[in-house]
């Protein structure tokens, strides 16, 4: 039977849409599982998690599952068992703290890839993933010197592993080197009580620009800072919406571009086992909307450095 024109061609562009808005092609990725030490809406690390979550499930014809509050080894072995059910071959546990649990655990489940961050791995189907901190610090340091009045600057770190922290230092002290730098640790990724009493402390010293470098403590940080008028760099997300005037600019990971990519790879069988590291180069890390307050020609040439750190993988020092 002949199909008239009109109706042909509709089927033609739904046929064509379909295929545009498909699924990855399917590979060695079944279902996915994901741990969090909190809750899906933790402000900053926990909720991107979650949306590293959905855009996986968005993007590849898979399911994918999710369970809060997952802190003590027992409640990960219930989970992962849950997981397995389900047909999950790729869990994320999302904090360092499921690194050596998983080392633990591997062994039991060797068709499922276990993926943590921040920890030191080995061995096969488990994978850590760090953000390569040093490199976003750096660029952040850069801004909170230029912008300081005082020409002081603190760090409010959680811990001192974080290469971030170092990062800040280099570039504050490139930027300027008439700069003090003053940092403390919190010891602790959550302590709202403790980081503001170190707030407290740097402000009276002078500090005029922060970088409170702990995701589950920084947003009560900055609303202080703005409330003495001062300045901050953001941490993780871009923290702009938090004041324009506040925060200068943001060192961002992107966490779901990064759940998305590390898919990708396995799905296609090329995730690599052990201590994985992302940055600036593959569209993971970047510096957030920049306040009006930072001269334009300053955020011209922020993002000159940062494009050829990109291509070249030096700081500015180096080259």
């Amino acid at each position: 039977m002949r199909v008239p024109l009109m109706v042909g061609l509709l089927a033609f562009i739904v046929m064509l849409l379909s295929g545009c808005g498909s699924h990855v092609t399917a590979g060695q990725l079944k279902n996915v599982g994901l741990l969090l030490p909190k809750t899906i809406n933790e402000k900053v690390w926990g909720s991107k998690g979650y949306k590293g979550l959905l855009n996986i499930g968005s993007n590849f014809d898979v399911e994918v599952y999710y369970k809060e509050n997952i802190n003590k080894e027992e409640e990960v072995k219930k989970a992962i068992k849950a997981f397995k059910k389900k047909d999950v071959n790729l869990i994320f546990g999302h904090s360092h703290l499921y690194a050596d649990i998983f080392m633990k655990l591997k062994d039991q489940y060797p068709r499922i890839h276990f993926v943590t961050f921040n920890g030191e791995v080995q061995g096969k189907n488990i994978t850590s993933l760090h953000f390569q901190g040093e490199a976003m610090g750096f660029f952040g340091g850069m801004v909170a010197a230029k912008m300081s009045r005082n020409h002081s600057v603190g760090v409010i770190a959680a811990y001192p592993w974080q290469p971030e922290v170092d990062g800040f230092i280099e570039g504050a002290i490139y930027q300027n080197r008439e700069v003090d730098v003053h940092y403390q640790y919190v010891q602790d990724w959550n302590d709202t009580t403790k980081a503001l009493k170190i707030l407290n402390k740097m402000i009276h010293k002078g500090v005029d620009v922060f970088y409170p470098a702990g995701d589950g403590y920084n947003i009560p940080v900055i609303q202080t800072i703005k409330s003495h008028g001062l300045y901050a760099i953001g941490y993780v997300s871009d923290q702009s919406n938090l004041g324009k005037k506040t925060v200068l600019t943001s060192t961002v990971q992107e966490v779901d571009k990064l759940y998305k990519l590390v898919a990708m790879k396995f799905n296609e069988g090329n995730l690599k086992s052990g201590n994985l590291y992302f940055g600036f180069e593959d569209g993971v890390i970047k510096l957030g909307t920049f306040s009006p307050l930072v001269p334009d020609s300053y955020v011209e040439k922020i993002q000159d450095q940062v494009d050829q750190y990109i291509e070249t993988g030096k700081f500015p020092y180096e080259r």
